[in-house]
C-alpha cells in the first residue's frame, strides 16, 4: 500500500528550515513540498531557483493554497500564535519551531484549536527523536547507573555577532529562554516525566535590549525526590551537555540537543570503578521528526498521540512560566 503524501508549505524562511527542514522534507516520499512563503522579493527568486518550488508572496496566501494539509512555521517567537492559529483554523496540520508560544495561555488557546479540529500540533524539538536519546533512555531503564540522582543539562553559545539578531528582539519574543533555555527545560520531561515543577530560577536580563541572556534553574519532581539542575544563555561558552548521576554511575554526552547528520556522538559512560567512552552511530533527527509528524497528520488512529503532544506542549510553557515567575519574585 503507497504512502499517504503529506503536502506541506513553510511560513518563512529561516535558517534552520534553509539548511535543515526543508532539505529533509525534500528526500522523504511521505512529503511532497509545496513551497516557502516570504515577504522579501529577492529572496524569493533565490529560494524558487535553490529549491525549484512555488513561493509565496504571502504568509496568507500560503496557508490559503487549496491543496495544502501541513505548515512548518519557523518564524520568530512573537510571531507563532498568529500564524499556527490561522493555520489550525484553515485545517492544517502545524509543525511549529521552539518555542512553540510566549505565554502558557497561548499554548492552552492552540491546543484547544488543534483538538478541537483532529489536527498535528508538534513543538519541534528534534532532538528528541536522535537515536542518542533512545540509547540513554535505555540505559536508565536497564539501570546501568542504578537508582537516579540527578540530572544536569546546559545549552549556551557565545554571542551572535549580529547585534540585530532577532532573539536579541524584545518585540520578537527573543531572550535566552524562549531559545536555549527551551532545550534543558524539553529533556528534563523526557527523563523526568511531566510531574515536574521549577522551585528555583534565575535570569540575567539585558536592560538595554530587555531580553534575558541567561539563566537557569532548579527542577524538581512534585511527587519523589528527583530533581533538575538547567543552564542556558547567549553569551556563553558553548555546551551542549547532559549528565545523569545515580547510585552507581554517572553518564554524559556533550552534542545532546544539536548533534549534526553524520555525527557520531559519544557518551561517557562511568559505572563503579569501570570507564568507557560509547561511540554511538550517527542519526538524522530531523528526517525522524518529519516521519513522526507525517504518521501524526495521516494515520486514523494516532489521537492518543496527538494527545501526548498536547499535553507536552502544555506542560513546556508552564514550565517556562514557572521558570520565569520564580526569577522575577
Amino acid at each position: 500500500m503507497s504512502t499517504k503524501k503529506i503536502k506541506i508549505g513553510v511560513i518563512g524562511a529561516a535558517q534552520i528550515a534553509l539548511k535543515s527542514i526543508v532539505p529533509a522534507i525534500l528526500e522523504l516520499d511521505e512529503f511532497e513540498f509545496i513551497g516557502i512563503a516570504s515577504r522579501d522579493q529577492a529572496k524569493q527568486l533565490l529560494l524558487a531557483e535553490q529549491f525549484k518550488t512555488i513561493t509565496f508572496e504571502s504568509y496568507d496566501q500560503l496557508i490559503n493554497y487549496s491543496e495544502l494539509d501541513a505548515v512548518y512555521i519557523p518564524l520568530p517567537n512573537a510571531m507563532h500564535f498568529e500564524w499556527v492559529k490561522k493555520s489550525l483554523e484553515n485545517g492544517l496540520h502545524v509543525l511549529v519551531e521552539k518555542s512553540l508560544s510566549c505565554s502558557l495561555s497561548e499554548v492552552q488557546a492552540l491546543n484547544r484549536l488543534a483538538q478541537s479540529k483532529g489536527l498535528a500540533l508538534v513543538e519541534n524539538f528534534q532532538f528528541r527523536f536522535h537515536s542518542q536519546l533512545r540509547y540513554i533512555k535505555n540505559i536508565i531503564e536497564d539501570n546501568v547507573l542504578g537508582e537516579l540522582r540527578c540530572i544536569r543539562s546546559s545549552f549556551g553559545f557565545p554571542p551572535f555577532s549580529d547585534s540585530e539578531n532577532i532573539r536579541y528582539k524584545k518585540e520578537l519574543g527573543g531572550g535566552s529562554l524562549l531559545d536555549a533555555g527551551a532545550y534543558p527545560i524539553r529533556i528534563t520531561q523526557e527523563l523526568l516525566g511531566n510531574n515536574i515543577e521549577v522551585a528555583a530560577s534565575s535570569l540575567s536580563i539585558d536592560t538595554k535590549r530587555g531580553v534575558d541572556i541567561y539563566g537557569g534553574a532548579f527542577i524538581k519532581q512534585i511527587q519523589g525526590d528527583l530533581f533538575s539542575e538547567i543552564a542556558f544563555g547567549f553569551d556563553n561558552f558553548y555546551q551542549c551537555s547532559l549528565e545523569i548521576w545515580g547510585s552507581k554511575g554517572k553518564l554524559s554526552t556533550n552534542r545532546i540537543f544539536t548533534a549534526p547528520i553524520g555525527y557520531a556522538p559519544e557518551v561517557l559512560l562511568e559505572v563503579g570503578k569501570d570507564s568507557q567512552v560509547i561511540k554511538l552511530e550517527s542519526d538524522n533527527h530531523f528526517r525522524n521528526m518529519l516521519l513522526h509528524f507525517h504518521e501524526l497528520c495521516c494515520k486514523d488512529d494516532t489521537s492518543q498521540k496527538k494527545n501526548i503532544e498536547y499535553k507536552q506542549n502544555e506542560n513546556q510553557a508552564r514550565l517556562i512560566d514557572e521558570l520565569k515567575s520564580k526569577a522575577n519574585g
